[in-house]
């Protein structure tokens, strides 16, 4: 008699584990780490962005009650010749600011980048950065003193030249340019450090192999430091711009506006319009407008970038 052996069944492979439907229950730590940014958007920028949408639309000075306009704060920023004014100061001064940082702040790091010791090296970043640090106050205060046409210590030495100071802030021609002055004092550290940043970031075996074709130093510069470094500097040229766009704080301490709006800004013109003329309606359209401008300015530097942004 012969035994027959069945063969063994044949198990089936296990099908492969496909994640259930997605849910707000399945992801629900991902969203729990993301709320306090989520809730600090909506509270301070969303929330008020609509709201002042909704704002510009009505008349309002929060005594009585609001009267709906439609797009007559629109039209009336086209027949407001301060706030032309306004707008070009801004404009003027974001301009100003962003060649005067930018160059200046990639000078100062290629300066500092080449200083032998790290003591001295660490002095001299510290002492360009440090007046980042201070307040627009002790900043506005610091230099009302020093341009004092009485006793400021600029005047003082200029005077010492043989030439005649000019009347910084009570002279229209020569306001706006102090406070362009003041503000590349204050703030000309920030961009020096991502300058700095970006320097490190500079392939030293492409700098030393163009060394080696014999270049100098003036066409290292252009031909390697200068490509490898456009993503920083066309991050500095963003955000430089969209802080100078919103300056405030020294105009509001230093002029007010003045002399004869020379200095009046658009943040400073929606500060007067909605807290000191009670046009909050007016105030929101300002507002706006300050925000379309940046974001249309920030779109073309994005689109400008494929130009000359080097993306390694």
């Amino acid at each position: 008699m012969t035994l027959t052996q069945n063969p063994p069944a044949r198990v089936a492979p296990a099908a492969p584990h496909r994640p259930r439907a997605g849910g707000l229950g399945r992801n629900w730590l991902g969203y729990l780490f993301i709320s306090p940014a989520l809730v600090l958007f909506l509270v301070f920028i969303g929330g008020p962005f609509v709201v002042a949408i909704g704002l510009s639309l009505f008349r309002w000075d929060m005594l009585t009650p609001p009267e709906f306009v439609g797009a007559d704060n629109f039209r009336l920023l086209f027949e407001d010749p301060t706030l032309l004014q306004a707008f070009g100061n801004t404009f003027v001064f974001a301009l100003a600011s962003v060649v005067t940082h930018v160059v200046g702040a990639l000078l100062l790091a290629l300066a500092a980048n080449r200083v032998a010791g790290r003591v001295v090296s660490y002095f001299v970043r510290t002492a360009v950065f440090f007046p980042f640090i201070i307040s627009w106050a002790a900043v506005a205060l610091l230099w009302q003193y020093m341009l004092d046409p009485a006793f400021g210590l600029v005047n003082h030495y200029i005077e010492r030249l043989g030439l005649t100071p000019p009347d910084w802030f009570l002279d229209p021609s020569w306001a706006l340019p102090a406070i362009i002055g003041i503000d590349f004092w204050h703030t000309l550290g920030f961009t020096f450090i991502i300058m700095l940043a970006g320097l490190q970031t500079v392939p030293q075996q492409l700098v030393e192999a163009a060394r080696t074709d014999g270049a100098n130093r003036r066409q290292v510069f252009w031909n390697v430091t200068v490509p490898m470094m456009s993503p920083t500097l066309f991050f500095a040229t963003v955000i430089t711009f969209i802080g100078a766009f919103q300056i405030f704080d020294p105009v509001q301490i230093i002029t007010s506006g003045g002399p004869d709006d020379a200095t009046t800004t658009l943040v400073m013109y929606l500060y007067e319009q909605g807290f000191q003329a009670f046009q909050i309606g007016y105030a929101s359209t300002v507002a706006i407008v300050v925000f379309v401008v940046i974001m249309l300015v920030t779109l073309l530097q994005f689109w400008a970038s494929r130009k000359w942004v080097y993306q390694q």
